[in-house]
């Protein structure tokens, strides 16, 4: 007889535009949290900090929190997994992230060492990971396959809205650090709220809920690839092209400054997550619509691969502002189909029903570790091995590497 833990449970109720719209505002406010930091406000309070020692400070406080994404990440979903409180298997999680999250971008407002950027910084990143393991685990519990390449492209898109939004509030419409960081701090919160208190979180089915404890915390980063290959194929894919982009933005906008010679770099980056995004909105809910309609996921994949890899020899061969312009649209023409489809993918091949969360939040450690060894890797490249140029190339190959891997995977098209 087949132990009913191991049964996968599918959702097969089509999820209605509502609820798609409250996810996909809780997704944005996610992406703010992110990126409004990352982009802006961390690289120029580290500038202010470390002086020219910029790029090695900036690459420690973000492995720092990068690291500790990728240890909260299966925790947080694994405990979310477990979770059988009134207050709801996912939604307790997603409240308790957001708040933690504002908790910690305040406490980053304050900071002038860079022992408490790093310090708060990682309290920061344990709030929005917590959340992210609620959010990224509900696609699966909810949605039916036939239609996960149109809701991650909707909330795929809010990654790049995030972007682009997250970086205007703290460039022109808030002045100076502290307002900036406890403006996105605030938004964090307010985007997760509709969702938690105005959509259902229902319990898990009967036998998919696992049981929790210090062992099984602990062993929360293990699976077989043996016995799921596919999901480790998934892995490392998907590690692969975020190292790749890893490596190619951190230093963004040191690149513009530093080679590209934009006189305003802080405008400029605006300008060029301006450009990327628009072209990301024409191909990411497109690009998850067809894959649900073609029944295939890998070709789309493994092309918009291919394209953001193309992007970065744009960057590597043309560092002038039209080149980032054009490298920028390219971009996000490939990062758009990758967002929706390659997340799709990974829904369909989670090991199993009752650790969904703890998957995912294995699959996130694809996503934060490339920040704990980007910096680590293209640090000496651009002080030693070629500068810019060489980094892009090799980004390049990186992205490359991962999306010919796609073809690995054998149980979904």
């Amino acid at each position: 007889m087949t132990d009913p833990v191991t049964v996968a449970v599918e959702p097969t109720a089509r999820v209605g535009t509502r609820w798609i719209s409250l996810l996909s505002l809780a997704s944005l406010g996610l992406w703010m949290g992110y990126f409004g930091p990352l982009q802006v406000l961390l690289p120029n309070q580290v500038q202010e900090t470390a002086g020219d020692d910029k790029t090695v400070v900036l690459g420690i406080v973000t492995g720092a929190g990068a690291l500790v994404a990728a240890l909260v990440g299966p925790i947080a979903g694994a405990i979310s997994d477990a979770t059988t409180a009134r207050t709801g298997r996912r939604h307790t999680w997603i409240a308790a992230g957001a708040l933690l999250a504002f908790a910690g971008l305040a406490l980053l407002a304050v900071q002038h060492t860079v022992l408490g950027l790093a310090l708060a910084w990682c309290v920061a990143q344990t709030g929005l990971n917590t959340l992210q393991a609620g959010l990224t685990a509900i696609v699966p519990d909810r949605v039916p396959v036939r239609q996960r390449g149109l809701v991650s492209g909707w909330v795929g898109l809010t990654q790049s809205i995030g972007v682009v939004i997250g970086v205007l509030l703290v460039t022109a419409v808030i002045a100076g650090t502290v307002g900036g960081y406890l403006l996105i701090g605030v938004l964090v919160v307010l985007t997760a709220t509709p969702f938690v208190l105005a959509t259902a979180d229902p319990p898990a089915a009967a036998g998919t809920v696992p049981r929790l404890s210090a062992r099984s915390l602990l062993g929360s980063y293990r699976f077989s690839p043996r016995e799921n290959p596919d999901f480790a194929w998934a892995w490392i894919t998907r590690f692969l092209v975020q190292l790749g982009n890893a490596m190619a933005t951190l230093y963004l906008l040191y690149f513009l400054r530093d080679r590209v010679g934009y006189a305003d770099p802080d405008t400029g980056l605006l300008l060029l997550i301006v450009v990327y995004t628009a072209a990301t909105l024409l191909t990411v809910v497109v690009g998850g619509v067809l894959s649900d309609r073609a029944g295939r996921r890998k070709p789309s994949v493994i092309v918009s691969g291919y394209v953001m890899a193309a992007a970065a020899v744009l960057l590597a061969f043309w560092p002038t502002w039209t080149g980032a312009l054009i490298a920028a649209g390219v971009l996000g023409l490939g990062f758009g189909v990758y967002l929706s489809v390659d997340q799709a993918l990974i829904t369909q091949v989670l090991p199993a029903a009752q650790d969904r969360a703890r998957d995912l939040g294995i699959i996130n450690i694809a996503n934060s570790a490339p920040q704990v060894l980007g910096p680590a890797l293209a640090f000496p490249i651009v002080a030693y091995l070629g500068g810019y140029p060489a980094l892009y190339l090799t980004v390049a190959a990186v992205t490359v590497l991962g999306s010919v891997l796609v073809t690995r995977i054998r149980s979904v098209a």
